[in-house]
């Protein structure tokens, strides 16, 4: 779309005026069209590292996380979902600790990963803008409020999961996956200074893996990191899920600004 229509569908230039010259107004109104509200040249995108193939191929094991996420035949579905989640829970807690010196209110002012910015919902619903650092404790805390609350994940023998458990472990997925891109899109240069990324690559395959096996995170969701996925999944197993909750439960249409 360009700014100035007439630049387009104005009167024919006078006489006398080269098709150069038009040329050089029409490359004018698309540049200024193409340009954020301030005329400004939008920032070029970053070069994305961690999908370098020296990197993407670092694991801390190459073990085969597409047999490690199938439900066990002896397990019940919502006991391999809470094991699993709580696990997820704390090993990226862990991860974004290693970088969260480097994740300030000043250097991520917004928690974004890539195009796309996350915005908080409070208990009200209400759309909360934060920092990066201020959503993932956000996450975590509320995470943790859920995963220790017996009512939620029960532990002790003869306790019933709630009727909304399978609802709760998706919506702490879409929070994690949140977290793990904002570490790859913004701290992944400091990850690789830590020499975590071997780490990190490992905990993004497992969790992807799992997420897609009880579809658990919606496709439109992980779309933002979907060249990364691509990249640390190939041969791991990593198409659309198969396993027992692949079809269970409906998928959440997302926004890149939400």
């Amino acid at each position: 779309m360009l700014s100035d229509h007439g630049a387009l569908h104005g009167p024919p230039p006078k006489a006398g005026l080269s098709c150069k010259m038009v040329f050089q107004a029409v490359g004018r109104a698309l540049r200024k069209s193409k340009a954020k509200p301030n005329g400004k040249k939008p920032a070029p995108e970053e070069k994305k590292t961690y999908l370098e193939p020296e990197y993407a191929k670092s694991r801390i094991t190459d073990f085969e996380f597409k047999e490690l996420v199938v439900l066990p035949r002896e397990i019940d579905l919502n006991e391999w979902l809470a094991s699993n989640t709580t696990t997820f829970f704390h090993h990226i807690n862990l991860q974004y600790s290693t970088i969260s010196e480097f994740c300030t209110g000043e250097t991520c002012q917004t928690m974004a990963a890539c195009n796309t910015q996350y915005y908080w919902y409070d208990e009200r619903g209400k759309k909360v803008k934060c920092t990066a650092p201020q959503y993932v404790d956000f996450v975590m805390s509320s995470v943790q409020k859920l995963v220790t609350d017996e009512d939620v994940f029960p532990t002790k023998y003869g306790r019933e999961f709630p009727a909304s458990f399978e609802a709760l472990v998706k919506k702490i997925c879409r929070y994690l996956f949140h977290v793990l891109a904002h570490i790859y899109s913004s701290h992944f240069k400091e990850t690789l200074a830590l020499e975590l990324h071997a780490h990190l690559n490992t905990l993004y395959v497992h969790f992807i893996l799992f997420v897609r096996e009880f579809n658990l995170v919606d496709s439109k969701e992980t779309a933002v990191m979907d060249d990364l996925t691509g990249v640390l999944c190939a041969g791991a197993g990593g198409g659309g899920g198969t396993g027992a909750g692949a079809t269970a439960g409906g998928a959440q249409n997302h926004v890149k600004e939400r």
